[in-house]
C-alpha cells in the first residue's frame, strides 16, 4: 500500500467485529493487530504470555491497585499503557494495520489516514452466533455477552474520551445483523476502499 493507513474495529461480543477486521487485513494485505500484540510484548520482555493474557483487556480493579506519582501497581493498567505504547509505535513507524479493540481510535486519534468502525448486531442474533460458536445454553450465552460487552465498556471508558459504542466515536457504525456477516463485510470494504481513495 502506497499511503499509510490504519483500521479501528470495535464491537459488541457476537456482532462479527473479529470477521470484519480478519476480513479488512486480508483485503488490503496489512497486518490485523488483536491478541498477537500481547505475544509480542512477551516475547519482547520474557514475560509468561498466560500472564498477560490474564489481564489484557480488563477493566482496572480499582480496590486493588493505585497510583503514585504516575505509576500504578494495576496489572491492568500497565498492559493497557504497553499496547497503546505499541500501537503508537507501529503508527510512528509509517505502518498500515487494522487493529480489533484496544481503544485504538482514541490512543491514534492524532493519526491523519485513520479510519474507526464499530460493529454492532441486534441481541437475539448475537446469541444464537454465541451459542453456536461456543455451544452455550440461550442463557450462558446472554450471560456471556452481557458480561463481555460490561467489561469492554467499563474498560474503553477507562482510557478514552468518547463512550464506547457512541456513533460520534466512530466514522462508520454498522448493524452486522439487518444484511448479515458477509454482506456486512462487503459494504465495509466498499467504504474502507472509498475512504482510502479520497485520501
Amino acid at each position: 500500500m502506497d499511503k499509510q493507513v490504519i483500521i479501528t474495529v470495535g464491537r459488541e461480543f457476537g456482532s462479527g467485529g473479529i470477521f470484519v477486521a480478519e476480513a479488512i487485513a486480508r483485503d488490503l494485505d496489512i497486518p490485523l493487530y488483536d491478541k498477537n500484540i500481547l505475544e509480542e510484548l512477551c516475547d519482547e520482555r520474557g514475560i509468561p504470555h498466560e500472564y498477560l493474557a490474564e489481564h489484557n483487556e480488563k477493566p482496572r480493579r480499582v480496590l486493588f491497585s493505585r497510583t503514585v506519582r504516575g505509576e500504578t501497581n494495576s496489572p491492568e493498567q500497565v498492559l493497557a499503557e504497553m499496547q497503546f505504547s505499541f500501537l503508537r509505535e507501529k503508527a510512528k513507524e509509517g505502518n498500515s494495520f487494522v487493529v480489533l479493540g484496544r481503544c485504538a481510535e482514541e490512543v491514534l486519534k492524532d493519526q491523519p489516514n485513520l479510519i474507526n468502525l464499530f460493529i454492532l448486531a441486534d441481541p437475539d442474533w448475537k446469541m444464537k452466533r454465541v451459542m453456536k460458536n461456543f455451544n452455550l445454553s440461550e442463557e450462558d450465552a446472554l450471560t456471556k455477552m452481557k458480561k463481555t460487552d460490561k467489561y469492554r465498556k467499563y474498560y474503553h471508558n477507562s482510557h478514552c474520551s468518547g463512550k464506547w459504542g457512541d456513533s460520534r466515536t466512530y466514522d462508520l457504525c454498522i448493524n452486522s445483523s439487518r444484511l448479515g456477516l458477509d454482506k456486512t463485510i462487503e459494504e465495509i470494504l466498499h467504504y474502507v476502499h472509498s475512504r482510502i481513495d479520497a485520501m
